[in-house]
């Protein structure tokens, strides 16, 4: 069974003889997320370009400017490395020894997707100014990333089928040429694209390194931005930023294509028998528990320290109501904006052939390392200077979301839509119905678990979700995440705590449902 790749490309052969209707409203429907896409790449080369020469070269020339490259490229570079030794070696050992309580150690691995990098941040950061700086960050950020790549990696071990390893063994190869050369390189695919992910999210990460006092692009953005509204030296910046999100961009891409699926067995794959750890038993989980207790026990701890001294001095309970309220209504519907923008990305790219169904389809991706300060600059200077009514509103807002978080819909769609065959609708237009009424009745049905997903997932970043919001909010309008940094940043730690707290709680139930649920009822057996 060939990738997502595979099944655009095949999608791509069928389309050639002509675009019916219904394709041709889906390029139309299309126009308008790539349009929004677009925005913010034109905006940093516009501005950039406003700059002239001699302004890039001045700002390019900066020994801040290399400052900031190191910064970001270190921090990128350390956390996705640590991320993936730590992501990897948690997969293995739950997926392929006999490690005791492996469903436990799995639940500990997933957990920390439950708290926002910011919320760490300022957890740690409370402890004191130790933890403060490029290695504070390094380490608070790779506690929170390594789960990425967990997830994917031990999805991989859990479905692979034992077949080649055995031929290996058979052959005379010891367990460590066997993992290298048979188990190993099946596993790429899925480590390389968690490492893609975490890079991604390094480059575009803001709250986490403002509050622990880093700089790299995007907080020197930022600070570009409150010092002299909207000007050229924070664009140069975002063209820098933009230049190294690039690779991550297309890596993720080059490593979807071509990508095949291969089991021995017909339908699932045979588990193999387990590794034995013998003595090093007590050394794994004796490092199981330490990456417990600097991922989960000391965030959670100085979190729940600071909520019984803020309850019990009532600081900041006050406002809990309002923030709540503001995070439901600016996520729900910025949810089904982008949810509903990314539908006819998905269908037109596995219903239609031609460059601007795929440039459609994949330019998401190339933004989606983008931090939201450089989307939300994009934004208003455009609706400042294009139409301005719309300043300050939520219709802006909802456009941000919607162009940063268009690829985690579009991924979660495409799910269920490449299990549709195309040939129900058409046997539905044959039997009297319209194409509207056709997809109603017969595709969208069919495509709700994808739906479903792509709605829990992007209302989970929404509701944590912080730079686009601080930039773009309507006055008035707070959220729990923006509340969590005005109060961390001013060091009210006991007022920022509630709000912290019920972010964690909310953030909890989307990773329980789409990874806890998900690994129990295949860990019954271990």
């Amino acid at each position: 069974m060939t990738s997502d790749g595979s099944a655009s490309s095949s999608s791509s052969r069928r389309g050639t003889a002509g675009l019916a209707p219904a394709s041709r409203l889906l390029v139309v429907l299309a126009l308008i997320p790539t349009a929004l896409i677009a925005l913010p790449i034109v905006y940093v080369l516009m501005r950039s370009w406003g700059a002239g020469w001699e302004g890039i070269w001045n700002e390019l020339a900066r020994p801040r400017t290399a400052m900031l490259l190191g910064n970001t490229v270190t921090l990128c570079l350390s956390v996705t490395v640590f991320s993936g030794l730590i992501g990897y070696a948690a997969a293995w050992f739950t997926e392929r020894t006999d490690l005791p309580a492996k469903w436990l150690w799995r639940v500990l691995c997933c957990l920390p997707l439950a708290m926002p990098a910011f919320v760490a941040s300022f957890a740690w950061k409370s402890l004191g100014p130790a933890f403060q700086g490029m290695p504070g960050a390094i380490l608070i950020l790779t506690m929170e990333s390594f789960p990425l790549i967990f997830l994917p990696v031990a999805a991989s071990l859990r479905g692979m089928d034992p077949g080649m390893e055995e031929v290996s063994r058979s052959l005379g190869k010891g367990p460590g040429a066997t993992f290298w050369r048979a188990t190993f390189p099946r596993t790429l695919p899925a480590l390389g694209g968690g490492a893609l992910l975490v890079a991604a999210h390094m480059l575009s990460e803001f709250g986490a390194l403002a509050l622990l006092r880093v700089q790299t692009f995007t907080t020197a953005i930022f600070q570009q931005y409150e010092l002299q509204f909207d000007n050229s030296s924070a664009a140069v910046l975002s063209a820098l930023l933009m230049l190294l999100c690039l690779p991550v961009a297309f890596g993720e891409m080059w490593l979807r294509r071509g990508v095949r699926f291969s089991k021995v067995g017909r339908n699932t794959a045979r588990r193999g028998s387990p590794a034995r750890l013998g003595r090093a038993t007590p050394f794994v989980v004796l490092g199981f528990l330490l990456v417990a207790i600097v991922s989960l026990g000391v965030p959670f701890g100085r979190l729940g320290y600071w909520l019984v001294k803020g309850v019990s001095a009532g600081r900041g309970l006050d406002a809990l109501g309002p923030a709540l309220f503001g995070s439901l209504s600016l996520a729900l519907p910025g949810t089904v904006v982008t949810t509903l923008i990314a539908l006819p990305l998905v269908l037109l790219a596995l219903r239609s052939g031609g460059f601007f169904a795929r440039f459609a389809d994949r330019l998401p991706y190339v933004v989606h390392g983008l931090p939201g300060l450089v989307v939300a600059l994009a934004l208003v200077y455009l609706s400042i200077r294009l139409l301005p009514a719309i300043y300050q509103t939520r219709a802006v807002l909802f456009a941000a979301y919607a162009i940063l978080f268009l690829p985690l819909a579009q991924s979660a769609i495409r799910a269920s839509a490449e299990l549709v065959p195309r040939e129900i609708e058409e046997v539905a237009r044959t039997l009297g119905r319209s194409p509207l009424q056709a997809f109603v009745s017969v595709t969208l049905p069919s495509l709700a678990p994808g739906l479903g997903a792509a709605l829990a997932l992007v209302a989970l970043e929404l509701m944590r979700e912080l730079t686009a919001t601080l930039i773009l909010a309507p006055t008035g309008v707070v959220t729990l995440a923006t509340e969590v940094w005005l109060h961390t940043n001013d060091s009210a730690y006991a007022a920022a705590a509630p709000f912290a707290a019920l972010l964690v709680l909310i953030s909890g139930v989307p990773v329980y449902i789409f990874t806890l649920r998900t690994l129990r009822p295949r860990t019954l057996r271990d």
